[in-house]
């Protein structure tokens, strides 16, 4: 029988013992779970980074696997903790945005509130929820317990706006929404506008030539790709586009077809 699969998703870094009693919580109550560090270095606070990873990850992951996701700067307020299942995998997490990307990706999902869940912890800290709450919950679905044992269904969770991009007459307008820890600049802007001839990427007056792989760029070039979650990005060869163009999430990033 297959050891099921825990995933994990924060912005705890790991100078300190936050990941480590997180595993050990779930490790306790599901001992033969495989635990898989997504990252734990999402910036401090970012649910919007966060959500990103955890989006782009989750697709990959094995069917039946749970992913603890904490990135939550109202932990101990009156924000709901819930577990989900979407399209044959289980999340658990904050509802504050963070989750709802990945659940929007998904073909199907449904949702549960685990706040007051029976499987948490007896010693519950209002600073150490991902601990005395969540890693729990993460275990017992981990174990096979269903998802609707765990809390009463939720039909509405807290959402994330998404930057929307612009389009007209062939032009469109479009932003950074992440740097990954190469410096590369992944836009909002869908792959598809760029698999055809005669395709222009601008960011910050520079133009980037569309190529198919970051090595067909010239050292120290921009260049736009279509990364591997199918978003355009833009990079640099043997450098950081983030430096190169003094840009980070937010910043306009603009398409065209035809000439410049």
């Amino acid at each position: 029988m297959r050891r099921p699969l825990v995933g994990l998703l924060s912005d705890f870094g790991t100078r300190d013992w936050y990941v480590a009693a997180v595993k050990g919580v779930v490790l306790t109550r599901c001992p033969h779970a495989a635990l898989v560090d997504i990252t734990h270095e999402v910036p401090p606070q970012d649910v919007v980074a966060g959500s990103l990873v955890l989006a782009a990850a989750l697709p990959w992951l094995p069917l039946g696997s749970v992913v603890l996701a904490c990135v939550d700067p109202g932990v101990g307020t009156g924000r709901r903790i819930v577990a989900a299942h979407a399209d044959g995998r289980f999340l658990v997490g904050p509802d504050n945005g963070l989750l709802w990307p990945a659940l929007g990706q998904a073909r199907t999902w449904r949702a549960v509130d685990v706040t007051a869940c029976r499987q948490r912890l007896a010693v519950r800290s209002r600073t150490f929820e991902s601990r005395d709450v969540m890693a729990p919950v993460a275990a017992a679905l981990a174990r096979g317990t269903p998802l609707a044992r765990l809390g009463p269904p939720v039909r509405r969770l807290v959402p994330l706006p998404q930057p929307a991009v612009a389009g007209r007459r062939g032009r469109w307008h479009g932003q950074v929404i992440h740097v990954d820890a190469f410096g590369n600049l992944l836009t909002n802007l869908p792959g598809r506008l760029v698999r055809r001839a005669g395709v222009m990427v601008r960011c910050r007056s520079r133009h980037a030539r569309v190529v198919s792989s970051y090595g067909r760029g010239r050292r120290g070039e921009v260049i736009a790709v279509v990364g591997g979650v199918g978003l355009v990005e833009l990079a640099v060869r043997d450098g950081s586009a983030a430096r190169a163009l003094r840009a980070g999430r937010g910043t306009a990033v603009e398409l065209r077809h035809g000439a410049r």
